[in-house]
Protein backbone atom coordinates (compact mmCIF):
# COMPACT_ATOMS: atom_id res chain seq x y z
CA UNK A 1 0.00 0.00 0.00
CA UNK A 2 2.92 2.65 0.86
CA UNK A 3 4.57 1.47 -2.35
CA UNK A 4 1.67 2.36 -4.41
CA UNK A 5 0.98 5.61 -2.37
CA UNK A 6 5.08 6.31 -3.10
CA UNK A 7 4.08 5.99 -6.97
CA UNK A 8 1.36 7.93 -6.80
CA UNK A 9 3.38 10.56 -5.57
CA UNK A 10 6.06 10.36 -7.58
CA UNK A 11 3.57 10.49 -10.78
CA UNK A 12 2.26 13.29 -9.34
CA UNK A 13 5.45 15.17 -9.22
CA UNK A 14 7.17 13.54 -12.54
CA UNK A 15 3.90 14.84 -14.99
CA UNK A 16 4.03 18.54 -13.94
CA UNK A 17 7.86 18.35 -14.31
CA UNK A 18 8.49 16.49 -17.53
CA UNK A 19 5.40 19.31 -19.12
CA UNK A 20 7.35 22.24 -17.47
CA UNK A 21 10.87 20.89 -18.88
CA UNK A 22 8.64 20.59 -22.77
CA UNK A 23 7.68 24.04 -22.06
CA UNK A 24 10.76 26.19 -20.67
CA UNK A 25 12.18 24.58 -24.10
CA UNK A 26 9.43 26.72 -25.92
CA UNK A 27 9.63 29.61 -23.83
CA UNK A 28 13.33 29.41 -24.85
CA UNK A 29 12.95 29.73 -28.52
CA UNK A 30 10.08 32.57 -27.96
CA UNK A 31 12.77 34.54 -25.79
CA UNK A 32 15.17 34.11 -28.06
CA UNK A 33 13.14 34.80 -31.07
CA UNK A 34 11.94 38.12 -29.42
CA UNK A 35 15.19 39.30 -28.66
CA UNK A 36 16.88 38.83 -32.12
CA UNK A 37 13.38 40.34 -33.77
CA UNK A 38 12.58 37.52 -35.07
CA UNK A 39 8.79 35.64 -34.02
CA UNK A 40 10.00 31.75 -33.04
CA UNK A 41 7.28 29.18 -33.18
CA UNK A 42 4.60 30.33 -34.22
CA UNK A 43 2.32 27.93 -36.28
CA UNK A 44 1.62 24.63 -34.36
CA UNK A 45 -1.43 25.61 -32.24
CA UNK A 46 -1.96 28.98 -31.11
CA UNK A 47 1.25 31.29 -30.68
CA UNK A 48 3.05 27.71 -31.36
CA UNK A 49 1.93 26.69 -28.03
CA UNK A 50 1.94 22.82 -29.40
CA UNK A 51 5.35 22.61 -30.63
CA UNK A 52 7.16 21.03 -28.25
CA UNK A 53 4.16 17.88 -28.33
CA UNK A 54 5.38 17.78 -32.28
CA UNK A 55 9.13 17.90 -31.27
CA UNK A 56 8.67 15.10 -29.48
CA UNK A 57 6.70 13.08 -31.74
CA UNK A 58 9.13 14.20 -34.44
CA UNK A 59 12.06 13.00 -32.18
CA UNK A 60 9.98 9.57 -31.36
CA UNK A 61 9.81 9.09 -34.79
CA UNK A 62 13.46 9.43 -36.34
CA UNK A 63 15.50 7.23 -36.81
CA UNK A 64 17.77 6.10 -34.23
CA UNK A 65 21.38 5.66 -36.76
CA UNK A 66 24.14 3.96 -33.79
CA UNK A 67 27.80 4.51 -35.35
CA UNK A 68 29.36 1.45 -36.29
CA UNK A 69 32.78 1.34 -34.32
CA UNK A 70 30.90 2.72 -30.72
CA UNK A 71 31.03 1.15 -27.60
CA UNK A 72 27.11 0.09 -27.65
CA UNK A 73 26.15 -0.29 -24.16
CA UNK A 74 27.44 2.83 -23.12
CA UNK A 75 25.97 4.61 -25.73
CA UNK A 76 22.88 3.69 -25.14
CA UNK A 77 23.54 4.00 -21.40
CA UNK A 78 24.60 7.16 -21.19
CA UNK A 79 21.68 9.35 -22.18
CA UNK A 80 19.09 7.02 -20.14
CA UNK A 81 21.64 8.03 -16.84
CA UNK A 82 21.61 11.69 -17.80
CA UNK A 83 17.54 11.31 -17.55
CA UNK A 84 17.08 8.86 -14.85
CA UNK A 85 19.59 11.33 -12.70
CA UNK A 86 17.30 14.29 -13.62
CA UNK A 87 14.63 13.28 -12.58
CA UNK A 88 15.68 11.80 -9.24
CA UNK A 89 17.46 15.04 -8.01
CA UNK A 90 13.74 15.98 -7.67
CA UNK A 91 12.88 14.06 -5.15
CA UNK A 92 14.02 15.94 -2.33
CA UNK A 93 12.77 19.03 -3.41
CA UNK A 94 9.39 20.27 -1.21
CA UNK A 95 6.96 21.95 -3.38
CA UNK A 96 5.05 23.15 -0.43
CA UNK A 97 4.71 21.60 3.23
CA UNK A 98 2.53 18.57 1.68
CA UNK A 99 4.26 17.80 -1.73
CA UNK A 100 7.57 16.31 -0.76
CA UNK A 101 8.58 12.70 -1.69
CA UNK A 102 11.19 12.06 0.55
CA UNK A 103 12.01 14.60 3.06
CA UNK A 104 16.04 13.87 3.82
CA UNK A 105 17.46 15.32 6.84
CA UNK A 106 21.09 15.11 4.14
CA UNK A 107 18.93 16.33 1.31
CA UNK A 108 21.26 19.27 0.03
CA UNK A 109 23.81 16.87 0.66
CA UNK A 110 22.19 14.38 -2.27
CA UNK A 111 21.75 16.95 -4.64
CA UNK A 112 25.19 17.50 -4.20
CA UNK A 113 25.95 13.61 -4.99
CA UNK A 114 23.41 13.47 -7.78
CA UNK A 115 24.68 16.70 -9.88
CA UNK A 116 28.29 15.43 -9.29
CA UNK A 117 27.27 11.59 -10.53
CA UNK A 118 25.83 13.76 -13.55
CA UNK A 119 28.86 14.12 -14.88
CA UNK A 120 29.23 10.18 -16.40
CA UNK A 121 26.40 10.70 -18.54
CA UNK A 122 28.49 12.83 -20.33
CA UNK A 123 31.37 11.10 -20.28
CA UNK A 124 30.07 7.84 -21.28
CA UNK A 125 28.46 9.51 -23.91
CA UNK A 126 31.60 11.47 -25.78
CA UNK A 127 33.97 8.85 -25.34
CA UNK A 128 31.46 5.90 -26.52
CA UNK A 129 30.61 7.91 -29.58
CA UNK A 130 34.25 7.43 -30.64
CA UNK A 131 34.33 10.93 -31.77
CA UNK A 132 37.32 13.12 -31.95
CA UNK A 133 34.44 16.04 -31.30
CA UNK A 134 32.22 13.92 -28.89
CA UNK A 135 35.82 13.28 -27.17
CA UNK A 136 37.22 16.43 -27.30
CA UNK A 137 33.65 17.54 -25.34
CA UNK A 138 33.46 14.99 -22.64
CA UNK A 139 37.45 16.03 -21.63
CA UNK A 140 35.80 19.16 -21.09
CA UNK A 141 33.25 18.21 -19.54
CA UNK A 142 35.27 16.80 -16.95
CA UNK A 143 38.03 19.69 -16.53
CA UNK A 144 34.58 22.19 -16.45
CA UNK A 145 32.34 20.32 -14.00
CA UNK A 146 35.27 19.28 -11.89
CA UNK A 147 36.45 22.99 -11.17
CA UNK A 148 32.66 24.12 -10.38
CA UNK A 149 31.80 21.35 -8.33
CA UNK A 150 34.17 22.46 -5.98
CA UNK A 151 33.50 25.85 -6.10
CA UNK A 152 29.33 25.50 -5.52
CA UNK A 153 30.22 22.85 -2.66
CA UNK A 154 31.77 25.46 -0.78
CA UNK A 155 29.16 28.02 -1.80
CA UNK A 156 26.45 25.85 -0.52
CA UNK A 157 28.42 25.27 3.17
CA UNK A 158 28.44 29.19 3.59
CA UNK A 159 24.57 28.44 3.92
CA UNK A 160 24.68 25.42 5.70
CA UNK A 161 26.64 27.22 8.36
CA UNK A 162 24.49 29.49 9.26
CA UNK A 163 21.29 27.48 8.75
CA UNK A 164 23.00 25.36 10.73
CA UNK A 165 21.49 21.85 8.91
CA UNK A 166 21.44 20.26 5.67
CA UNK A 167 17.79 19.85 5.09
CA UNK A 168 16.13 21.91 2.90
CA UNK A 169 12.76 22.31 4.67
CA UNK A 170 14.34 23.35 7.40
CA UNK A 171 16.31 26.29 5.75
CA UNK A 172 13.11 27.42 4.25
CA UNK A 173 11.94 27.57 8.05
CA UNK A 174 15.33 29.59 9.03
CA UNK A 175 14.12 32.25 6.10
CA UNK A 176 10.78 32.75 7.68
CA UNK A 177 12.10 36.32 8.57
CA UNK A 178 14.89 37.23 6.94
CA UNK A 179 15.79 35.82 3.50
CA UNK A 180 19.04 34.32 2.66
CA UNK A 181 19.72 36.64 -0.26
CA UNK A 182 20.29 39.60 2.24
CA UNK A 183 22.39 37.83 4.32
CA UNK A 184 24.35 35.94 1.26
CA UNK A 185 24.09 38.68 -1.80
CA UNK A 186 27.81 37.72 -2.98
CA UNK A 187 27.33 34.23 -2.18
CA UNK A 188 24.19 33.76 -4.75
CA UNK A 189 25.86 35.86 -7.08
CA UNK A 190 28.68 33.53 -6.79
CA UNK A 191 25.65 30.62 -6.67
CA UNK A 192 24.74 32.00 -10.03
CA UNK A 193 27.25 31.86 -11.84
CA UNK A 194 28.66 28.22 -10.86
CA UNK A 195 24.86 26.39 -11.69
CA UNK A 196 25.36 28.01 -15.16
CA UNK A 197 28.97 26.31 -15.64
CA UNK A 198 27.02 22.59 -13.85
CA UNK A 199 24.14 23.05 -16.17
CA UNK A 200 26.55 24.05 -19.00
CA UNK A 201 24.80 26.72 -20.47
CA UNK A 202 26.21 29.79 -22.18
CA UNK A 203 28.45 31.14 -21.60
CA UNK A 204 29.81 28.00 -20.51
CA UNK A 205 28.99 25.87 -23.34
CA UNK A 206 32.02 24.54 -24.36
CA UNK A 207 30.99 20.99 -23.95
CA UNK A 208 28.31 21.84 -27.32
CA UNK A 209 30.75 24.96 -28.77
CA UNK A 210 28.64 24.70 -31.86
CA UNK A 211 31.70 26.72 -33.87
CA UNK A 212 34.36 24.42 -32.47
CA UNK A 213 32.82 20.68 -31.65
CA UNK A 214 29.86 20.67 -34.02
CA UNK A 215 27.59 19.65 -30.83
CA UNK A 216 29.94 18.38 -28.62
CA UNK A 217 29.16 15.11 -26.75
CA UNK A 218 26.01 14.67 -28.59
CA UNK A 219 27.23 14.90 -32.21
CA UNK A 220 26.30 11.13 -32.69
CA UNK A 221 22.70 11.13 -31.20
CA UNK A 222 19.62 11.24 -32.72
CA UNK A 223 16.08 9.96 -32.20
CA UNK A 224 14.92 9.46 -28.34
CA UNK A 225 18.36 8.65 -27.25
CA UNK A 226 19.17 12.21 -28.06
CA UNK A 227 16.26 13.51 -26.39
CA UNK A 228 16.84 12.20 -23.16
CA UNK A 229 19.77 14.15 -22.92
CA UNK A 230 17.98 17.00 -23.65
CA UNK A 231 15.12 16.54 -21.09
CA UNK A 232 18.33 15.94 -18.94
CA UNK A 233 19.38 19.08 -20.00
CA UNK A 234 16.73 20.95 -19.16
CA UNK A 235 15.61 19.27 -16.25
CA UNK A 236 18.68 20.44 -13.96
CA UNK A 237 17.89 23.86 -15.39
CA UNK A 238 14.38 23.80 -14.14
CA UNK A 239 15.93 22.33 -10.90
CA UNK A 240 18.74 24.93 -10.14
CA UNK A 241 16.38 27.62 -10.60
CA UNK A 242 13.95 25.91 -7.78
CA UNK A 243 16.79 25.35 -6.20
CA UNK A 244 18.19 28.95 -6.03
CA UNK A 245 14.42 30.08 -5.51
CA UNK A 246 14.35 28.01 -2.32
CA UNK A 247 17.96 28.63 -0.87
CA UNK A 248 18.07 32.41 -1.38
CA UNK A 249 14.70 33.82 -1.38
CA UNK A 250 12.86 31.11 1.28
CA UNK A 251 9.79 30.47 -0.73
CA UNK A 252 8.42 26.84 -1.84
CA UNK A 253 9.15 26.41 -5.88
CA UNK A 254 5.64 26.87 -6.61
CA UNK A 255 6.16 27.79 -10.36
CA UNK A 256 5.04 23.96 -11.22
CA UNK A 257 2.08 24.44 -8.49
CA UNK A 258 1.65 27.59 -7.30
CA UNK A 259 0.99 30.07 -10.74
CA UNK A 260 1.73 33.20 -8.36
CA UNK A 261 5.07 31.92 -7.84
CA UNK A 262 7.26 33.36 -10.33
CA UNK A 263 10.36 33.76 -9.08
CA UNK A 264 11.26 30.01 -10.14
CA UNK A 265 10.25 30.68 -13.83
CA UNK A 266 12.50 34.29 -13.51
CA UNK A 267 15.89 32.07 -13.26
CA UNK A 268 14.96 30.36 -15.80
CA UNK A 269 14.67 33.28 -18.04
CA UNK A 270 17.86 34.30 -16.49
CA UNK A 271 19.19 31.41 -18.16
CA UNK A 272 18.02 32.36 -21.36
CA UNK A 273 18.55 35.77 -21.42
CA UNK A 274 22.17 34.57 -20.63
CA UNK A 275 22.33 32.79 -23.88
CA UNK A 276 21.00 35.84 -25.79
CA UNK A 277 23.20 38.15 -24.33
CA UNK A 278 26.50 36.70 -24.14
CA UNK A 279 29.43 35.14 -25.64
CA UNK A 280 31.00 31.92 -24.95
CA UNK A 281 34.69 32.37 -23.01
CA UNK A 282 37.27 30.52 -24.40
CA UNK A 283 38.17 27.38 -22.49
CA UNK A 284 41.31 28.66 -20.51
CA UNK A 285 39.24 31.38 -19.16
CA UNK A 286 36.53 28.79 -18.34
CA UNK A 287 39.20 27.56 -15.57
CA UNK A 288 40.62 30.76 -15.13
CA UNK A 289 37.97 32.15 -13.62
CA UNK A 290 36.95 29.08 -11.59
CA UNK A 291 40.15 28.40 -10.24
CA UNK A 292 41.28 31.95 -9.73
CA UNK A 293 38.24 34.08 -8.77
CA UNK A 294 35.19 31.68 -8.02
CA UNK A 295 36.85 29.24 -6.67
CA UNK A 296 38.97 31.68 -4.04
CA UNK A 297 35.82 34.18 -3.36
CA UNK A 298 33.78 31.05 -2.20
CA UNK A 299 36.57 30.36 0.19
CA UNK A 300 36.73 33.74 1.55
CA UNK A 301 33.52 34.50 1.88
CA UNK A 302 32.68 30.83 3.86
CA UNK A 303 35.63 32.01 6.49
CA UNK A 304 34.11 35.31 6.71
CA UNK A 305 30.98 33.62 7.83
CA UNK A 306 32.69 31.26 9.79
CA UNK A 307 34.39 33.74 11.79
CA UNK A 308 31.18 36.19 12.16
CA UNK A 309 29.41 33.20 13.65
CA UNK A 310 32.75 32.27 16.01
CA UNK A 311 32.40 35.99 16.79
CA UNK A 312 28.71 35.98 17.79
CA UNK A 313 27.53 33.05 18.98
Amino acid sequence: MLFCLANIKFIEILIPIIIGIAYITLGERKILGSMQRRKGPNIVGIYGILQPIVDGIKLVLKENIIPQKSKYIYYIIAPILTFILSILIWIVLPFNMNIILNDLNLSILYILAISSLSIYGILYGGWSSFSKYSIIGCLRATAQLISYEVSLGIIIMSIISINGNLNLLETLIFQLYIKNIFIFFPIFILFFISILAETNRTPFDLLEAESELVAGFLVEYSSLIFAAFYLGEYSFIFFMSALTNLLFFGSFPGGIYDLGNISTYFFVFLFIWIRSTLPRLRFDQLLFLGWTIILPSSLALLLFYLSIIFVFY
